[in-house]
């Protein structure tokens, strides 16, 4: 399984997020230590993952939600873009680009609790 790590404010309120709003699946959550976690969620059937990743010190705080400089950061592909769009909406996902038709597929653009962002796109 392949991970990407998200740098995270606390792991229960992004865990809440990944698995309620976006309706990722947990992984593991498995407690490390006195105050570091490994959290891991994926979107259902994924093969790639979202490691959650508490920051552990004012640098790593400074970079919750910003980790590539306001540019999209990751992307959820969807077989059908409409229903997946609406019930984000519906779950009070903000989004901050309305979709439109790229040569790629329908995209609109999130922002996950932290404001990092995402694309939401159709499948090929």
């Amino acid at each position: 399984m392949i991970h990407v790590a998200v740098v995270v404010a606390d792991y229960d309120e992004a865990l809440a997020f990944y698995t309620e709003k976006l309706e990722f699946e947990l992984v593991e959550d498995t407690q490390l230590s006195e105050t570091k976690r490994w959290v891991v969620v994926r979107p259902p059937g994924s093969e790639c993952a979202v490691l959650l990743a508490k920051a552990a010190n004012p640098l790593q705080m400074s970079r919750v939600g910003d980790q590539t400089g306001g540019r999209v950061f990751l992307f959820l592909q969807t077989d059908d873009f409409w229903t997946d769009h609406e019930r984000l909406c519906t779950a009070g996902v903000e989004f901050v680009r309305a979709p439109e038709e790229a040569e790629y597929g329908t995209v609109a653009v999130f922002r996950d609790l932290y404001g990092n962002l995402w694309d939401l796109i159709s499948a090929g």
